[in-house]
């Protein structure tokens, strides 16, 4: 098994970055599924919410570059099924944050090519312009 240590710390370091920006207790998760089961985008996930949140507690690779962070909607049937009462919404939302700040924390969408506008995920683009308002 590999681990991935970013440069500053080691595998936890994203871990406590997503339970710092979700307010969430990862390892209360104990992956029964029910957040899966719930979801009406899981098909299209290429890991599901239980299984992302067992990765990054156990410290494994890849997290951020899974496809399931941009594929929640943030609608929250997960977190009105989960019996330990986790947000699992708060956590891809932190996910997208942390992803979208390791590209340098900047989108110019007036600068992005028609092709890079059509590939990138609408909620990428939301979530970028976010942080401008409120």
């Amino acid at each position: 098994m590999t681990i991935m240590i970013r440069a500053g710390g080691g595998p936890d370091e994203l871990l406590h970055k997503v339970e710092a920006l979700s307010g969430q207790s990862l390892f209360g998760c104990y992956q029964c599924g029910t957040c899966a089961a719930g979801c009406p985008f899981y098909e299209a996930m290429d890991l599901l919410p239980d299984a992302l949140i067992r990765h990054l507690t156990l410290g494994l690779p890849g997290v951020l570059e899974r496809r399931t962070i941009w594929i929640c909607v943030g609608c929250e049937s997960c977190v009105e099924r989960c019996p330990r009462a986790i947000d699992v919404a708060r956590v891809m939302e932190a996910l997208r944050q942390i992803r979208l700040q390791e590209g340098g924390d900047q989108l110019a969408v007036a600068q992005l090519q028609d092709e890079a506008l059509r590939e990138l995920p609408p909620i990428a683009i939301v979530a970028s312009l976010r942080r401008h308002t409120g």
